[in-house]
């Protein structure tokens, strides 16, 4: 590493003898670095805990708080800078110890400056890589990202574009789609692209509540207005004043409770119990529901005049069966995520569990692809979430779904390699690099057969040469 480059980073000192402190701080200094110094345990944490630390070098035994428990201390903080412990010598469980609770190397005593400098330059520049996938990940996301909301699918790009077109607008929003796709998500992206942005979201469960306390939840009451009304209670629609108020499950919602928000639609006031005057309100009201609301206003169990209100744009969000490109998306992404909270290093899916993975209808949709990540990180020992980690009903469905409808469909060889390619083709997006790669095809092949069965553009192919899609890998 250059000086220059040195000059970048800052390194901690963590020493509770004085004169070793100051040794090691001028040792480091003079090779460049910015360097501070904390006479023990305790002091290192609460410095390391403020930011811009890079990395720490820490002795083992110290009265306060020794290194070991700093260490314990330090991987519960969600950006921990590189640790290397110093322990004396002959120390070498200690210095294990050390290791498995997440520090980088360790030095045992007595060491040569040499060697703690090389440890210095090691663990910067494996900080300053993984600070570079991180940035490389975060940049190629970009693009497939929105809020909280994460697609790279047709289908979720135009949400995505719906939800950017809605950005200056104030309409009802109804968010339709099946339990587990994001309703909430895409409720909360659309008030965060909004000029509301600064005022308050405010979302209810329309099936968590029961009646007779929704109604005071969302319009509030008055001292008095009941034995238990104790004290004023503004109500849901004056604290989402200004901003938004998302009612999900609106379906749930009782035919009472339905005209009472429909007058509140129609004259942007309420009125708590007890109350003997409205008050104004500015409020965006965005609805969800999984549930099919055309039989409900044909049996009168939900008002057409309310369906109308809140329709004014409809979001219908596909079901993650429908988004193959997006699923590795984000199983990859859920991966990062749990494996931070776990503590491990678990950072890839081996090819078999993408396979069984692609194959899986997710009929629990985004949230139960979340979970079975979050499951396969706890139960997983290795640095990779392989087939076995994956849940039984996941696995059991690897071949059933292709191979039996195949059968039920009377379909030759010829046609099954035809479909299976053309679905292979639809999961990567149309890029016919990465689906050979998957196929175990070279391109020319595969190239020779989508001109044969003539599926390119039924397949979701996108027309172009290799280098176009090359770039949009």
């Amino acid at each position: 590493m250059e000086r220059d480059e040195r000059a970048r980073y800052t390194i901690l000192i963590v020493e509770d003898d004085a004169a070793n402190r100051e040794y090691l701080t001028e040792a480091v200094t003079d090779e460049g670095y910015r360097v501070e110094g904390a006479g023990g345990g305790r002091a290192g944490l609460e410095r390391i805990r403020e930011g811009g630390i890079d990395l720490v070098v820490s002795d083992i035994r110290m009265p306060d708080l020794d290194g070991l428990d700093m260490m314990r201390e330090i991987r519960t903080l969600a950006f921990p800078p590189h640790v290397i412990t110093i322990t004396a010598f002959g120390s070498i469980d200690t210095a294990i110890k050390a290791v498995r609770l997440g520090a980088f190397d360790y030095l045992t005593k007595p060491f040569q400056t040499d060697q703690l400098l090389l440890a210095i330059d090691k663990g910067l520049s494996d900080r300053g890589l993984r600070d570079e996938v991180e940035r490389l990940r975060a940049e190629v996301e970009r693009p497939y990202r929105l809020g909280n909301l994460i697609g790279r699918s047709a289908a979720m790009q135009e949400v995505f574009d719906l939800i950017r077109r809605l950005g200056q607008s104030s309409v009802s929003v109804l968010i339709t789609g099946e339990s587990g796709t994001g309703k909430e998500l895409v409720a909360r992206a659309i008030h965060h692209g909004s000029p509301r942005k600064g005022r308050a979201f405010v979302a209810v469960n329309c099936a968590a509540i029961p009646d007779t306390l929704l109604e005071s939840e969302l319009f509030g009451y008055k001292k008095g207005a009941f034995t238990d009304a104790r004290a004023d209670r503004p109500g849901m629609f004056l604290e989402a004043d200004g901003g938004t108020l998302f009612f999900d499950e609106i379906a749930e919602l009782s035919p009472a409770l339905q005209a009472k928000l429909l007058r509140v639609i129609q004259e942007h006031e309420v009125r708590p119990l007890g109350a003997s005057r409205s008050e104004k309100v500015d409020v965006r009201i965005i609805a969800a529901t999984n549930r099919d609301l055309e039989p409900r206003l044909r049996d009168g169990t939900f008002r057409e005049d309310l369906f109308y209100r809140l329709n004014v744009i409809q979001v219908a969000l596909p079901p993650l069966r429908d988004r193959g490109p997006d699923i590795m998306l984000l199983g990859e992404h859920f991966l990062g995520a749990a494996a931070e909270r776990a503590r491990k290093t678990t950072r890839r899916f081996t090819q078999a569990a993408v396979e069984i993975m692609l194959a899986y209808p997710w009929p629990g949709n985004v949230r139960e692809l979340e979970n079975v990540v979050e499951r396969a990180v706890a139960l997983t020992e290795s640095s990779e979430i392989d087939a076995a980690d994956l849940p039984p009903q996941v696995r059991a469905r690897r071949a059933e779904d292709l191979l039996q409808a195949a059968m039920a469909r009377g379909l030759s060889l010829a046609d099954l390699e035809r479909e299976y390619i053309g679905r292979v083709l639809a999961a990567e997006g149309g890029n016919k690099t990465r689906a050979a790669q998957r196929l175990g095809l070279d391109r020319k092949t595969l190239y020779r057969k989508l001109e044969e069965y003539g599926r390119e553009r039924q397949a979701g192919a996108p027309a172009g040469d290799d280098e176009d899609e090359e770039n949009g890998r």
